[in-house]
């Protein structure tokens, strides 16, 4: 793990599926303040894919993301966007 960031806010995705895992991010993120940062837990592999997506298409930041024990875990800090 590398702590570039401390998460302020978590948000355990584990043992949920697409699209489930970027619809709670989404939502959570949502109700956060810009540049706050938000730590991901996640099972599902597609989130690998999905939450890069996810940040490039809304602007937030993915600082880093790394595999642990089958766990997919994301640091997120949020932009101010227009679509959050």
């Amino acid at each position: 793990m590398n702590d570039t960031a401390e998460a302020s806010v978590h948000l355990d995705a584990s043992g949920l599926f697409c699209p489930e895992p970027v619809m709670l991010l989404h939502n959570k993120i949502r109700d956060m303040a810009v540049g706050e940062v938000l730590e991901l837990v996640a099972t599902d592999p597609s989130t690998t894919r999905d939450v890069p997506k996810f940040c490039m298409f809304l602007g937030h930041e993915l600082l880093e993301q790394w595999e642990e024990s089958g766990k997919y875990i994301y640091h997120v800090r949020k932009a101010a966007t227009t679509e959050d």
